[in-house]
């Protein structure tokens, strides 16, 4: 019999919000994003090394024994959601959460996965899944492939994991051409990894043990992702709540007609049922529940479409300076449309789910 998911927030979780939410003020206000994407480089090293390192974000989901935190799934979701509501350019997903996630489902005590697990939870270097931003968790994996199209992160990491025929391989960046793509999200820029043939390389695992451990990575980044969709909408809502107080047409708050009201009202709805699945997904991930993959495919075809509906009303709600550069509201409709697709389509989720269901069915 399953239990009820634990979806409040802890006295720890809410002192690790205040203290990301702090740092990605300080370091990743809107105006610093906007500038960094401009230039083609968005990743702050000196952010990433505070956030990763110095708060040891990176290591949340390693146990204490292999250089890590020993945190669960419920701390990492606060911190990506704290990234989302600032969009700010850093691999925490891919790197501490999917790369992290798959070495976790080998053998811890092996040498080669267990020295980087260290690396990765002390924010020394950063992993990358070689797969697609678009693979879901349950979609067909690419062994063997030489180039593999729509990488995230792939230029801010220093190891990428790569599905050979025979297994998962650790391969240093510097054996590996990395072609920059232009994406819809400059704040998460991808890529076209080719493997050098001649590349060192360390095996991590065979086959069978590297397709679970991807899974198991995949799952984890697509319930987690949810987290992050959350807090993009959150700051939708908020910001767009705080703009229609203080715009005034016809001497009045235009935040006081009905019509805005209503979507305003509604949307609210919307985000708060999206808590409530995001929180669901990190819980179900952080207790191993072996209703995980149902939850997670709730939050990800929920929560969804309701960071694109939250962002593209904070575009159309601030009217015309919603729609020029130097507002930040492209900024989050970029990220909720890039984020759409990620892990799987809300429609590949709804479908997972029903297979789910069906499974279940007496």
């Amino acid at each position: 019999m399953s239990t009820q998911p634990d979806l409040l927030y802890s006295e720890a979780e809410d002192d690790l919000r205040s203290a990301v939410r702090s740092l990605l003020t300080d370091r990743s206000d809107t105006a610093s994003v906007l500038v960094r994407a401009e230039s083609g480089t968005p990743y702050d090293p000196e952010l990433w090394k505070a956030l990763a390192g110095d708060m040891g974000a990176a290591g949340l989901l390693v146990p204490e024994k292999l250089g890590g935190q020993g945190a669960s799934h419920r701390e990492a979701a606060v911190v990506l959601e704290e990234l989302g509501r600032s969009v700010a350019p850093a691999p925490y997903l891919t790197s501490s959460v999917i790369a992290t996630e798959t070495l976790l489902a080998l053998d811890t005590e092996s040498e080669p996965v267990a020295s980087l697990l260290a690396e990765l939870a002390a924010g020394r270097k950063v992993a990358v899944l070689a797969v697609p931003l678009s693979a879901a968790p349950d979609g067909p994996l690419a062994f063997g492939a030489r180039r593999i199209t729509g990488v995230p992160d792939a230029a801010a990491a220093d190891v990428l994991l790569v599905l050979k025929s025979d297994g998962l391989y650790a391969v240093e960046a510097v054996g590996v051409t990395v072609e920059a793509l232009t994406p819809l999200d400059l704040t998460r820029p991808l890529a076209a990894v080719t493997v050098d043939r001649t590349a060192a390389a360390t095996r991590l695992a065979d086959a069978a043990t590297a397709e679970a451990a991807v899974r198991r990575g995949l799952l984890a980044g697509a319930g987690l992702l949810a987290s992050e969709q959350l807090g993009l909408a959150e700051w939708c809502l908020e910001e767009t709540v705080r703009h229609t107080r203080e715009r005034h047409q016809f001497n009045r708050p235009i935040g006081s007609f009905q019509a805005l009201k209503h979507r305003m009202a509604q949307l609210w709805l919307e985000v708060v049922s999206s808590r409530a699945a995001a929180r669901a997904a990190a819980d179900a991930l952080a207790t191993d529940s072996p209703e995980a993959a149902l939850t997670v495919a709730v939050a990800q075809a929920y929560c969804s479409r309701v960071a694109v509906h939250a962002a593209e009303e904070c575009v159309q709600l601030h009217a015309g300076i919603g729609m020029t550069w130097e507002h930040p509201a492209h900024l989050y409709l970029k990220r909720a449309k890039s984020d759409e697709i990620a892990l799987g389509t809300p429609g590949r989720h709804k479908e997972a789910l029903a297979e789910l269901v069906d499974l279940r069915a007496p």
